[in-house]
């Protein structure tokens, strides 16, 4: 049982289905993320209630330690296979790259790397602003919760941290173009010559910066509700 971990964790073979897998993992987070916040338009109570429910939920230590291993090890594997990878072309028999390959590999695959650590940023800031924010109070039905509506609007409200926001998004949007068809392929699911993926890798990342990114310009342009 050692000896197929430690396969997975020193080979490349096994640093790529493991960012594989962690990355399916994230990308369906990132999607119950992105639905839930979609709260946001309805109004401060159906998303107050909502964040409430999660909070509360004794099971919510358990999930977020659960997804904080799923994301160091996809970081870690990620930098680990781009370390190995970038040292093998250096110590090859040519560091001349193969004719046509640059035309191949589109901006986001070569960036993945660095988009993965802006997303890591983005991340981190995120939770400083909201998740460890301003606490602010509010009863809904009867129940006292934390106002976090207030807390998004305040800043959605600051044309910095909006174009900030909307940045980052972009960001993982690209990070997400290449990395979701990118996930099948690692894991040995489909062909690196099959389009579909490629094309339901391009959807899925719209599909969730579009979804996020439609909450701070809702904001921006009319104020939230309530």
């Amino acid at each position: 049982m050692s000896s197929h971990l430690g396969h997975l964790f020193t080979t490349s073979v096994g640093r790529k289905w493991l960012v594989g897998a962690t990355g399916l993992g994230l990308c369906g987070f990132v999607l119950i993320h992105m639905s839930g916040n979609l709260l946001l338009l309805v109004g401060p109570e159906a998303y107050n209630t909502y964040a409430h429910k999660l909070i509360t939920n004794p099971f919510l230590y358990v999930a977020e330690a659960g997804l904080v291993a799923i994301f160091v090890v996809h970081v870690g594997m990620a930098v680990a296979l781009a370390w190995s990878n970038r040292r093998a072309r250096d110590t090859g028999p040519s560091r001349l790259p193969a004719v046509g390959a640059a035309d191949r590999s589109c901006f986001a695959a070569r960036t993945m790397i660095l988009s993965g650590l802006l997303v890591l940023v983005f991340t981190v800031l995120h939770l400083i602003t909201f998740k460890y924010g301003a606490h602010y109070s509010i009863t809904h039905g009867g129940v006292e919760m934390r106002d976090l509506y207030r807390l998004v609007r305040e800043k959605f409200s600051e044309p910095l941290y909006v174009g900030w926001y909307l940045f980052a998004l972009v960001v993982l949007g690209a990070h997400l173009s290449h990395g979701a068809s990118a996930v099948f392929q690692s894991m040995g699911l489909a062909s690196v010559r099959n389009p579909l993926w490629r094309r339901l890798g391009w959807a899925f990342a719209a599909a969730i910066a579009f979804g996020f990114m439609s909450q701070p310009i809702y904001f921006a342009l009319c104020g939230g509700k309530g």
